[in-house]
């Protein structure tokens, strides 16, 4: 089944630029070493802060990205340009 990692952040103004140029290294970085990554979406929701939704082709993978993601240096250069940030993992049931 098709999981799914939601991060809830927010960002600095002035730092958005820079989270999207090492949010996209991240992505490249993260998708040259696990396949089954299959999207990511950056989300500004109407109060300023951002779901950051990836979408991967079932858990094990996920975790497995999650799991490596300690040894990953963007993984933290990437975090540290967000604050107040929360991380679910779920697991997609339907969708049309």
């Amino acid at each position: 089944m098709t999981a799914v990692r939601v991060h809830h952040y927010s960002v600095d103004p002035a730092n958005l630029e820079q989270l999207l140029a090492r949010r996209a290294e991240l992505i490249a970085g993260i998708r040259s070493g696990f396949q089954g990554l299959l999207e990511t979406r950056l989300v500004r929701l109407d109060d300023g802060t951002y779901h950051d939704v990836w979408r991967w082709e079932n858990a094990e993978e996920m975790a497995a990205a999650v799991a490596a993601s300690a040894d990953f240096p963007p993984v933290a250069a990437t975090m540290a340009l967000t604050h107040d940030g929360t991380v679910q993992n779920g697991e997609i049931v339907d969708e049309r």
